[in-house]
């Protein structure tokens, strides 16, 4: 049995809508998962009680502009600039992590859940962001012990690319007029292969396809700054390890760009993983029965790392030996 909460984070004088899924047992690791454009919680299907009935906690947000955290038409879109965007995840994500070790708690963390990141589509791109920002490596990448990506947003997909003219005009409009919402169409059968999923899209009002010209353009910049590589994964070895998944008919994100990214530019990160999904749409979560496969997969992967972080049994002690009693 899964448990699930509803709730709210307060983040700069916004309340967020947040929602978990814990496991009915012991709890082994906890997973903070970051959705993408015009998304939100409600759309993941059985993928997060999956992970809960594993022993893998979930813990969400609607993001700022999108899903049940918009209160009124006005807010729609408005994440903010990038900067604004990292600072309300690592708010979010930091109360989950354990303890920095310290002299006097050096035990701390060897009874708390491990810590995983994982991002979709444009929140893919954000994580991913995060995890190679310079601001974020101690107070939070360290204390992360691994980061999964799914179909990030590193490139549009060829069917989704914008014309130079219509960027062009969109970052100037954007410098004059930030916070004018503007309607970006993601394409519904463009997401996933199974006919249901792709009307309960049509049909869903939460999913308002509405950004504006700022937060446009700094999911523009985000992407260009990632398939350029000019952000990749730091020296130092804070980002400890990496799981990328994307199915090689993405219509809507490149899979050609995050293979390239993966290829070229995770070099500084020893444990990674780049799964091939052939055939496969741009919700893995939600592209059909074969989706229960992408859900064991995670769910291996992120446990996989939970057995290796175990202490390892100690021999039970021996009592001293006593000397031959006297007579």
């Amino acid at each position: 049995m899964v448990v699930e909460k509803e709730g709210t984070f307060e983040v700069n004088g916004h309340s967020l809508y947040t929602k978990s899924w814990l496991p009915d047992g012991p709890t082994k690791a906890k997973l903070i998962f970051i959705h993408g454009f015009s998304d939100h919680l409600g759309r993941y299907y059985n993928f997060f009680p999956s992970l809960a009935s594993r022993g893998i906690a979930v813990h969400g947000l609607d993001q700022r502009g999108w899903g049940r955290s918009v209160r009124k038409p006005g807010d729609k879109g408005h994440t903010g600039t990038t900067a604004q965007v990292l600072a309300d995840m690592a708010a979010f994500i930091t109360p989950h992590l354990t303890p920095t070790p310290t002299a006097s708690n050096s035990t701390s963390t060897s009874t708390s859940p491990p810590v995983f990141v994982m991002g979709h589509s444009m929140g893919g791109g954000q994580v991913l962001t995060l995890a190679c920002h310079p601001d974020y490596q101690e107070s939070v990448v360290r204390r992360v012990r691994g980061w999964l990506l799914e179909s990030p947003f590193i490139s549009f997909s060829p069917e989704e690319q914008p014309s130079a003219l219509k960027v062009f005009a969109g970052r100037l409009a954007g410098r004059l007029l930030p916070q004018y919402q503007l309607k970006h169409e993601v394409m519904a059968h463009h997401l996933s292969r199974d006919p249901a999923v792709v009307q309960s899209i049509a049909e869903d009002g939460l999913m308002h396809n509405t950004g504006t010209l700022e937060g446009l353009a700094g999911l523009l910049d985000r992407t260009a700054a990632l398939a350029s590589g000019e952000v990749r994964p730091r020296p130092g070895g804070a980002l400890r390890s990496l799981w990328m998944g994307h199915g090689t008919q993405d219509k809507t994100t490149w899979f050609d760009a995050s293979k390239k990214y993966f290829d070229e530019f995770t070099g500084e990160v020893e444990d990674k993983e780049f799964r091939v999904y052939d055939g496969w749409y741009h919700q893995l979560h939600a592209d059909g029965p074969d989706s229960e496969e992408f859900y064991r997969e995670v769910g291996d992967w992120i446990l996989a790392r939970c057995e290796e972080d175990k202490p390892e049994a100690k021999p039970d002690a021996k009592p001293d030996a006593k000397p031959d009693a006297k007579l």
